[in-house]
């Protein structure tokens, strides 16, 4: 069996790493971590796909404002549930459905419709009000 590699450098001072200033610290590789992406590193930099500098904006937390939503087609299927938790009744074959008790703001028109409803929220889409008034039904609008 032959020497082991590091037998092999026992004695030499530097173990086959060059120079005395050669393999001494962050030096050796031009820095650490992500330093020199702009200028030394440049093409790593372009190859790992790093991005540098700032892009875009923040909004201010006060000025964004979840909207809870619900689709005319969610409605529909659920209306009969929603009468039996107690949340919508029917008077005359039309289901009277009142959002501000579910905490939802907004109806938007994705589905179909096949009951008459007369829903009464904050706003409503204009496929969601057309949808609505061609099943028969009525939309109401909140004044906040």
């Amino acid at each position: 069996m032959g020497k082991t590699q590091t037998k092999k450098y026992r004695g030499s001072r530097t173990c086959g790493g060059g120079t005395t200033k050669n393999r001494r610290g962050a030096g050796n590789r031009g820095g650490r971590g992500r330093c020199g992406e702009v200028n030394h590193h440049f093409v790593r930099a372009l190859q790992g796909g790093y991005t540098h500098g700032k892009y875009g904006f923040k909004r201010p937390l006060k000025s964004i404002h979840e909207v809870s939503i619900v689709n005319v087609g969610e409605l529909d299927e659920l209306a009969d549930q929603l009468v039996v938790d107690g949340f919508a009744n029917v008077e005359d074959g039309i289901y009277k459905i009142n959002l501000a008790d579910l905490e939802i703001e907004k109806v938007l028109g994705s589905g179909k419709v096949n009951k008459k409803m007369e829903i009464t929220a904050s706003s409503f889409s204009g496929s969601a009000r057309s949808k609505i008034e061609e099943a028969g039904g009525s939309c109401v609008a909140i004044k906040e």
